[in-house]
């Protein structure tokens, strides 16, 4: 019997949803909400309410009887650090997500809103693959100050998923498999999976690595210190340079990868020279991955956004392509990943995991 599911992923200003039926969308809708909105809720956990009536009411206005669902599936938050895979929202990881052990962050909302509503209409809810999933071997935690322990926070969600379906259409199991994973979106991350762990990744929000259309990446930290204690920004400002206002954005006032490749086809010789310095950080921390997995690399994997931009995936190839062969899976669709994540604990594909 085909399996009907409700797919939550909020984000800081919206509320995306997806029906489906087994892995058939039958609707999405993303619910925008203002910042006066948002701005009227003391925290994220307050928003609950606000945006629980909104998907409930959106799925009346459709017709669709929410009774019919089996399962309701929501975004991972910023919870401990977990292995990847499919987890329950039990009471232990929803008092975790209300608290935000790792940080107050909208993806919170995800498994909140999938209990509240699953719990209304008697079917179970779950996460898949949140941004903390940390499966790094122990030696790729040291970073060289011990109060600075390197952390695995990253596209966990997409980066899982793309190594799945590559495993899946090539008739492998994911377990058996070295891949380096490429996702380059807003933010970068490089991910060197082996037999079914991530273990070792480059942070992906304000730790190392390339810089994005909006992060800093790895910067040098002698000059990050001085610029920490010069007076002349606060903290909020200095995180900002490395978190919304690094990379892309910082060199060349955009964050969207189609107005550098404009730019640079316009004749302009700085978004040219940042281009390829994008793309020959992002090959470094692909040559890295490789180093990690000791050359034994079956398939290099690039997804993301900027997957669909031709020339940083030629330029990556040239760069890279010694290593291993390239697939390339353009985009992410979270929707589908986290449909996915249910599917396969509710056929027995993979076990549930336990938080």
């Amino acid at each position: 019997m085909a399996i009907k599911s409700l797919i939550i992923n909020p984000g800081s200003t919206s509320t995306k949803i997806g029906v489906f039926e087994d892995e058939t969308l039958l609707f999405e809708e993303t619910l925008r909400h203002s910042t006066e909105e948002i701005a009227s809720y003391a925290s994220i956990v307050d928003q609950k309410d606000f945006r629980k009536d909104i998907i409930v009411n959106l799925l009346k206005e459709k017709n669709f009887d929410i009774h019919s669902l089996q399962v309701v599936v929501g975004r991972g938050g910023m919870l401990k650090p977990i292995s990847g895979g499919t987890y329950p929202v039990t009471d232990a990881l929803l008092a975790d997500l209300k608290a935000g052990v790792q940080g107050q962050h909208a993806s919170n909302l995800g498994g909140i809103l999938a209990r509240e509503i699953a719990d209304s209409i008697g079917v179970p809810s779950y996460i898949v693959d949140p941004v903390v999933v940390d499966e790094l071997m122990p030696e790729a935690r040291y970073s060289g100050v011990p109060e600075l322990p390197r952390v695995s926070i990253f596209h966990a969600l997409n980066q899982k998923a793309v190594a799945k379906r590559y495993a899946k259409e090539t008739g492998k199991a994911y377990d058996s498999l070295n891949l380096i994973v490429v996702h380059m979106g807003g933010g970068v991350s490089v991910g060197a999976h082996k037999n079914g762990q991530v273990i070792d990744v480059f942070n992906a929000l304000d730790g190392d690595g390339a810089f994005s259309p909006e992060r800093a990446g790895g910067v040098p930290s002698g000059a990050l210190i001085k610029m920490c204690f010069s007076g002349d920004y606060t903290q909020a400002e200095v995180y900002k340079k490395v978190v919304g206002n690094g990379g892309f954005n910082a060199y060349l006032g955009t964050n969207d990868m189609r107005n550098v490749d404009k730019m640079a086809e316009e004749g302009d010789e700085k978004a040219v020279l940042i281009r390829d310095a994008f793309i020959l950080q992002v090959a470094k921390d692909m040559g890295s991955m490789a180093c990690v997995l000791e050359g034994k690399v079956d398939q290099i994997i690039i997804t993301g956004g900027i997957a669909y931009d031709k020339y940083v995936v030629d330029a990556l190839r040239q760069k890279a392509g010694w290593i291993a062969p390239t697939t390339v899976y353009p985009g992410e669709d979270e929707l589908l990943a986290l449909v996915q994540g249910a599917l396969r604990v509710m056929n027995g594909e993979e076990k549930a995991m336990t938080y």
